[in-house]
């Protein structure tokens, strides 16, 4: 494959694995077991979980981590979540989420040969990848393997997601914005994304208009926000990037391997976003599959 046409398939198996492991974040099964594990309320059942795999790590190394949240919002669950509940307690909790929200979801498909054979490809592609630079995904890495196939894969979505996203922070510093920065850049004028977006993630009206006058005097927007030329180019770069550093697990199944997860992904991903496992549009940003 050319680097384009690799860098292309990169991202489409982003919009199949994303599902099959985002659905944690919406499933009702997981504010269930955060709450049965001692957790208080949606958001530090999220920061939680998520961070669990660094330890009871503290909320600055946490905001430095996930990148685009305001620090006072992580700040409001990390360390508190470690006063009610333990890492080792929370990703339990986040296991036993995940096996009920696909069992729900996907039914009598979480037992087929494709399902066994998707979560074969998926281990070897996280296995073939190397660590370095890559805090979220490492962590995850030393995790324990599930035993069953629909766990399995789960995991290794996970593992994949991580790995992007480490990768997209890189992208993103590499192009010299912050957190906030970052968001107003993916929104633009967008109202709509703008309440979304600037919402989950925990930053005021103040600091998005800040960021915003930022992006103008390096020409990234004009005064509503709106992307201009050069901004649209910054960013479809900070997208170029990312498809780019997504690459490793590619390599490490080389083309046909990687063509067949993502065919063996496509159907699973479909039917998750069909029974309402994880809404469109999200903030997640990944599109229907």
């Amino acid at each position: 494959m050319t680097p384009s046409t690799e860098s292309a398939l990169a991202r489409r198996l982003w919009t199949v694995f994303e599902p099959y492991h985002a659905l944690i974040y919406f499933a009702p099964e997981a504010r269930a077991a955060y709450a049965d594990a001692g957790l208080k309320g949606f958001w530090m059942g999220y920061f939680a979980s998520r961070s669990a795999a660094l330890g009871a790590a503290p909320a600055s190394v946490v905001t430095a981590t996930f990148y685009t949240f305001a620090p006072r919002m992580v700040e409001r669950a990390i360390p508190d979540a470690w006063r009610f509940s333990s890492p080792e307690r929370v990703l339990a909790a986040r296991l036993d989420a995940a096996d009920a929200a696909l069992r729900r979801l996907l039914g009598a498909a979480i037992s087929t040969p494709d399902l066994r054979r998707a979560a074969t490809l998926a281990r070897r592609a996280v296995e073939g990848c190397d660590v370095a630079g890559r805090p979220l995904f490492v962590a995850h890495r030393h995790l324990p393997w599930p035993q069953a196939p629909h766990l399995a894969l789960w995991h290794a979505a996970t593992l994949l997601r991580e790995h992007r996203f480490d990768g997209h922070v890189a992208a993103l510093l590499g192009s010299g914005l912050d957190g906030c920065e970052a968001l107003l850049s993916f929104t633009s004028s967008d109202a709509t994304w703008r309440q979304v977006m600037q919402m989950n993630r925990g930053w005021t009206d103040e600091e998005w208009e800040a960021a915003r006058g930022r992006l103008e005097q390096r020409g990234w927007v004009d005064r509503d926000g709106t992307l201009t030329a050069v901004g649209q180019e910054c960013r479809a770069e900070i997208e170029r990037q990312t498809d780019r550093l997504a690459l490793p697990p590619l390599d490490a199944l080389g083309a046909a391997g990687a063509a067949d997860l993502y065919d063996l992904l496509l159907p699973l991903a479909r039917t998750i976003v069909a029974q309402g496992g994880i809404p469109l549009p999200n903030p997640v940003g990944v599109p229907e599959p």
